[in-house]
């Protein structure tokens, strides 16, 4: 299997040649389309359903969650953690029994890398909550989650908390141990609480900029915290209704690119038709402008987002280089999030995952994705 393309980080046309890994990266003279590119696969660490699936309910069919992967091929992802969000002990591991199923047993399913956790021990007051169930808010339970990763099979590597619960430290510090990946979010915390997170382990926090009041004081406050620690990489959601412009810049300018990781929190309408959805226990609307908010309200319940269009929007929002953008869609969350094999780039050794994409006028158009050495996508 090979692909052939300008590999920005390089500078150069390369050809790529791969099985299940990458065996060679070979500069080449012959011709390539202008404005095509390959790019190792790109990585969303959160994404919480698509394509009409929801990953947050134990009723979703192994069939239902393939289908969502071939659908996720198409916008040049390679390796996703569906989410599960805050709800019911049964329904949260009745959910992640069933994508542990599924990562066994669909074709394509060991495209769903790992999975992460959001909830439920996150702030059960309004505006930090988002659009989480404030009747299954609870405080941090080792025993819990413990449930929850043997459910899981033992794939929870993300898990997003506040670290405003008294017991937040000790959770961190037992779970960081284990080799989960934790990430602030959701969260109303005080500076002292988001130190003491970080000196626990927290490495990450999700979706920077929102689950958040609508009005906060100048400073301290919560998110500026988040923003000055080093420590911490930040996921965005770049679909131009999460975040604003200026914003945007500023967080990025704060975390650096090396720290800045692309996410979709794409949920069950995302490549669906606008009209009523069902999240787990949350009805939702996607709407005409592309958000997807709680039914008959203004709060935002995840996103109809693509990773081929965050890409894309990162650059116009952001001021971001092509390179610098592919750097938060794939090396970032590989390395953030402990993602083996995946760090390098497209180097002798790394798994066969590939995206050969154009760009068009500033828009990013998928033409072949390449998962474990085989095509899934385009060709």
């Amino acid at each position: 299997m090979t692909c052939r393309g300008m590999d920005v980080s390089a500078g150069e046309v390369v050809e790529v040649r791969m099985s299940r890994v990458i065996e060679g990266v070979e500069p080449v003279l012959g011709p390539v389309e202008e404005g095509e590119y390959v790019s190792p696969g790109w990585i969303d660490v959160q994404v919480n359903g698509f394509a009409g699936v929801d990953y947050n309910t134990p009723e979703t069919t192994v069939e239902e969650i393939e289908r969502s992967i071939m659908e996720q091929f198409a916008t040049g992802v390679t390796r996703l953690f569906p989410t599960v969000i805050t709800g019911t002990a049964e329904r949260m591991t009745g959910a992640l029994r069933r994508l542990a199923r599924a990562r066994e047993e669909a074709p394509h399913g060991g495209a769903l890398e790992a999975f992460h956790v959001e909830g439920p021990y996150i702030s059960p007051e309004d505006g930090p909550r988002g659009a989480h169930p404030v009747g299954c808010v609870r405080r941090p339970d080792l025993d819990e989650f413990r449930r929850f990763q043997e459910a899981a099979e033992g794939h929870i590597r993300l898990f997003t908390l506040s670290p405003e619960w008294p017991e937040a430290a000790k959770f961190i510090e037992a779970v960081v141990r284990d080799g989960v990946v934790v990430s602030i979010g959701h969260t109303k915390a005080t500076a002292e609480q988001i130190r003491d997170a970080v000196r626990a382990g927290a490495t990450m926090s999700t979706h920077i900029g929102n689950g958040a009041h609508a009005v906060l004081p100048r400073h301290p406050n919560y998110i500026w915290e988040q923003l000055a620690e080093d420590r911490l990489a930040a996921g965005f959601i770049v679909d131009g209704i999460h975040l604003s412009r200026s914003f945007l810049t500023v967080a990025l300018r704060a975390k650096g690119v090396e720290r800045a990781v692309l996410v979709t929190d794409a949920v069950m309408p995302a490549g669906c038709r606008p009209g009523a959805y069902r999240l787990g226990e949350v009805e939702v609307e996607l709407r005409e402008d592309g958000s997807v908010r709680l039914a008959g309200g203004t709060r935002l319940a995840g996103s109809a987002l693509r990773m081929d269009a965050a890409v894309e929007n990162v650059m116009a929002l952001g001021g971001v280089t092509l390179q610098e953008a592919l750097t938060m869609a794939w090396r970032n969350p590989a390395r953030v999030c402990r993602v083996a094999g995946r760090q390098r780039g497209l180097a002798a050794g790394e798994r066969g995952d590939v995206v050969r994409f154009r760009m068009e006028e500033g828009r990013v158009r998928v033409l072949e994705t390449v998962w474990n050495g085989e095509r899934v996508f385009g060709g």
